[in-house]
């Protein structure tokens, strides 16, 4: 089982270019895409994360259930769902402003242990932001690496929700002994500061960075460096790209039997270039729907698992990017 920790809320998604423009309610959040994904993909997936009683929690629950992820694990509160007011750019990418004090999803706590069956752990996005609940998910972190169980970080920086960048920047810093694989976008990287062989250096085994439809890189300990183009699409828009390259990534390692950071390590250019290949398409489905539809295994047909020519470039880099 792979479990999915982080916040679930609700995209308001406008129909037309404007700042008054009708706004359309859509099932979001980082990890909670990233958890649909997986469940669409078809690997068993459990979602750990505290939601919100009103009608808009009942809908992301919902929505979890119909992708076959295990709900279980989630807390419920009766404050609000946390809202995330979404602008689209020209190019299809989305930028986002946040209402989030006294939302559900912040009171999250620790659970005293993961689903007996989890192989791995993904985090990422506002919960390890937002107070009390980023301590709580900072704790689980911790916990599930010090058990052995492989642990996944997608930072997916909101610089607006980030009151003190500096203090952000040393507590990322802080989760990389922890972390057995690190994805994060450009633009990401160039926040937070850093780069791949400083982050290899203090924990990960390997460094996966999208480039939009520039396509992917991953970076590993011993100081390989593998990349594949993007795909070419029209773009819709770029919500839930970089989500789905979360799942697609879990997913192909979990096929692969490379939920460690010892097998990372044996992957290899062949090995790899098929799971970024797998990625970039998985992406490049969700970008040509509008809002986080990410793909079904019968999508991804005869890519998963097997070497494929890409086909030039396509805008990967969305919420959760």
């Amino acid at each position: 089982m792979i479990v999915v920790a982080g916040e679930a809320l609700i995209d308001l998604v406008p129909r037309k270019a404007g700042a008054l423009a009708d706004l359309r309610p859509a099932l979001g959040g980082g990890p909670y895409n990233t958890a649909v994904a997986l469940g669409r993909l078809g690997s068993r997936t459990a979602f750990c994360s505290r939601v919100s009683s009103d009608a808009f929690g009942e809908a992301l629950l919902d929505g979890l259930r119909e992708a076959g992820v295990d709900v279980s694990s989630v807390q419920r509160g009766t404050e609000p769902t946390t809202l995330a007011v979404a602008s689209i750019g020209v190019d299809g990418s989305a930028a986002y402003s946040f209402y989030v004090e006294g939302t559900a999803d912040r009171l999250f706590t620790a659970p005293a242990q993961l689903p007996a069956a989890a192989r791995a752990v993904s985090f990422g996005t506002c919960s390890l932001v937002l107070e009390p609940g980023a301590s709580a998910y900072e704790e689980l972190l911790r916990s599930a690496a010090a058990q052995g169980v492989f642990t996944a970080l997608d930072p997916n920086i909101r610089a607006g929700l980030i009151p003190d960048a500096d203090a952000y920047r040393a507590r990322f810093k802080s989760w990389l002994p922890s972390v057995s694989l690190l994805k994060l976008s450009e633009e990401d990287a160039k926040w937070l500061g850093g780069t791949p062989d400083e982050w290899l250096a203090a924990g990960p085994a390997a460094v996966v960075v999208t480039r939009g439809g520039a396509g992917l890189t991953v970076f590993t300990r011993d100081g390989s460096e593998h990349s594949v183009p993007g795909e070419k699409v029209d773009v819709v828009d770029t919500i839930g790209a970089g989500d789905t390259v979360n799942a697609a990534l879990l997913h192909g390692l979990s096929a692969r039997d490379a939920l460690s950071s010892t097998a990372l390590a044996g992957l290899g250019r062949d090995g790899w270039t098929d799971l970024l290949r797998l990625a970039a398409h998985a992406a490049a489905i969700t970008c040509s729907r509008a809002g986080a539809e990410p793909p079904y295994a019968a999508e991804l047909g005869a890519l998963e698992g097997q070497s494929v020519e890409p086909q030039g470039q396509g805008q990967q880099q969305g919420h959760g990017g």
